[in-house]
């Protein structure tokens, strides 16, 4: 599988292959024609209350990933659904976090 993670400011790129927007918040300030989306999975997102409690703080992440791992559990045929995806072409995972290593794009990646 090939499953790649990009911030959603960054320029869209033919080698993205299935972009899939991984946030339940849309990134500020970026279009929707900038973006250039094929999915918007804001149900994959972390919860507001997870994401509140993360607050992006790096030392928070461990307990953070644990609880979001949990959280998609609930999700398996989405889950399914982006692996059948991976498996056929490219899945970049896109999202706003500044860290491009705590977030939870990296989680999901793991996960898939």
């Amino acid at each position: 599988m090939d499953i790649r993670l990009k911030r959603a400011y960054e320029p869209a790129s033919g080698k993205d292959g299935y972009r899939v927007l991984v946030d339940r918040l849309w990134p500020r300030g970026v279009s929707k024609q900038d973006a250039k989306l094929d999915e918007w999975a804001k149900e994959l997102a972390p919860s507001r209350q997870l994401r509140e409690w993360f607050g992006h703080e790096p030392s928070r992440f461990p307990e953070f990933r644990r609880r979001y791992i949990d959280e998609l559990r609930a999700d398996a045929p989405r889950l399914a659904g982006l692996r059948r995806r991976a498996r056929t072409r490219t899945l970049t995972l896109v999202y706003s976090a500044h860290d491009s290593e705590h977030n939870d794009a990296v989680v999901l990646a793991e996960v898939l």
